[in-house]
């Protein structure tokens, strides 16, 4: 039986329902608590002003799409981790990792350094107002270094999540975002403004720590610094979860042996993606270029809306790599079906909580936005644009998830050539000319946003009904 939409509502396997279920949740609370860190971020940077917040959006944005390379990197690791698991090749899913890491370090290492001496250069060429771009270059020239860590820890989760320790990876995320958060209060404000940072929060204790001496306040390149400390951390703690015995042993982690054939492997997967991300987020920094244009208090409005966002297809992030590692480790043990039953009840899953995000999006769009300015403007923006992004939430459920599935399968190839033509030749070109051009401001963009998504889930439906994913060798 192939994949239908209308057989969505439906449970077709529980079984298989259960083991998404405890595959997501881990994955989904990791995912949840990093765009939450960034959420703090937002909203800490927020009370220093439009600016202020305008130009960190930029700067993550500009940061984020060097980053997003490792994201083809853990796809690779956990499409290979997952089809050894299957296939009870167990020391091959510590090839994987091994490989994963040595390609992390080439492409990591270079980028890092050329991001931290060019800062002025590259955000020369997004932004031009004065001020934010002197906020802009402060915040990238610090969070430049966080890449070389960031990188790796795509790899772990990659090779956690093939092998079933999903866990493992909620337990770093979660301990690692926790103290980005404090660290972030302290060096934004300084010893002096963290505690009235706190004290608005109701939570005056929390903010303790900071008066044991002084410090000055950094602004956004404090958050900049807590960004690069945490994530250091976090790479740290996924290298003291390979110790784990049932890691270390089953999977050989600590062999210096790797595979040229397997490695191959991982380039040709990793490369669509890595570089579709790459390009899409490049397109998202034009994007955001697009909306600075038409006006700052626009931009703020949409650095506030996609921080949202982030947050909540993070729940459908999670569902979509939990499938991912099902379908691989079905395909590894030649049961195509239930890899298909693995896409239905993860679809499913994925529409009925994004579903439910954007019911409150629609429904609740100005008390979210006022969690994060108080500026009247940016917060009339915001509002408009959320209650936009919560219908959007129904399809994005969809797209996403089957964007996982075919990853899953080995296929990163097709999903990247459709997203990359959509925001390159649809979504960015609709936005400048109808955005700018002929006058409609900031709707404009947000309609082409929808639709590009909208686009995108029903090139992801078509090509998995197709059922040739079923028949990839990895």
């Amino acid at each position: 039986m192939a994949f239908r939409l209308r057989t969505l509502p439906a449970q077709r396997d529980e079984h298989i329902s259960v083991e998404v279920r405890k595959l997501a949740l881990p994955i989904i609370l990791s995912n949840i608590s990093r765009s939450l860190m960034n959420v703090v971020d937002v909203m800490m940077v927020g009370h220093l002003g439009a600016q202020a917040l305008a130009a960190t959006g930029m700067g993550s944005m500009v940061v984020w799409t060097a980053i997003s390379f490792g994201i083809g990197l853990r796809t690779a690791t956990q499409t290979v981790s997952s089809r050894r698991l299957g296939q009870k090749r167990y020391h091959e899913c510590g090839v994987a990792m091994r490989n994963g890491q040595l390609l992390a370090v080439v492409f990591a290492v270079p980028v890092s350094i050329i991001g931290f001496f060019n800062a002025d250069l590259i955000i020369s060429l997004v932004l031009n107002e004065p001020t934010i771009v002197n906020l802009a270059v402060d915040y990238v020239s610090v969070a430049f270094l966080s890449v070389v860590f960031a990188i790796p820890c795509f790899v772990f989760q990659g090779f956690f999540s093939g092998v079933e320790r999903t866990k493992i990876h909620m337990q770093v995320t979660i301990t690692a975002n926790m103290i980005n958060i404090y660290l972030n209060a302290g060096l934004i404000y300084g010893s002096d403004g963290v505690l009235k940072f706190f004290q608005d929060l109701g939570i005056p204790w929390i903010g303790i720590l900071w008066t044991w001496f002084d410090f000055p306040a950094l602004g956004v390149r404090g958050a900049a610094i807590a960004t690069v400390i945490a994530s250091a951390f976090m790479l740290g703690c996924y290298f003291i979860m390979l110790f784990k015995k049932e890691i270390k042993t089953r999977f050989n982690i600590f062999s210096t042996h790797l595979d040229a054939q397997t490695l191959v492997r991982q380039i040709k997967l990793t490369l669509p993606q890595g570089i579709q991300e790459v390009v899409t987020m490049t397109g998202y920094v034009v994007f955001y270029k697009i909306v600075g244009i038409i006006g700052v208090i626009e931009l703020a409005a949409t650095e506030i809306v996609f921080t949202i966002l982030q947050t909540s297809f993070m729940p459908a992030a999670g569902i979509g790599q939990a499938c991912a590692t099902l379908v691989g480790k079905y395909l590894g043990e030649k049961l195509p079906d239930k890899s298909e039953i693995s896409i239905h009840e993860s679809a499913r899953l994925s529409l009925l909580v994004m579903g439910s995000v954007g019911i409150v999006f629609i429904v609740f769009p100005e008390q979210i936005i006022q969690l994060f300015t108080s500026e009247t403007g940016v917060n009339e923006m915001g509002v408009m644009g959320l209650r936009l992004a919560g219908f959007v939430q129904f399809i994005d459920a969809i797209g996403m998830t089957l964007w996982f599935a075919l990853s899953g399968a080995g296929n990163t190839l097709f999903p990247s050539l459709v997203e990359s033509f959509l925001v390159w030749c649809f979504f960015l070109p609709g936005s400048y000319f109808f955005g700018v051009v002929f006058g409609y401001g900031f709707l404009a963009p947000w309609i082409f946003f929808g639709s590009y998504i909208t686009l995108f889930a029903v090139a992801m439906v078509w090509k998995v009904q197709r059922d040739d994913w079923k028949e990839i060798e990895i």
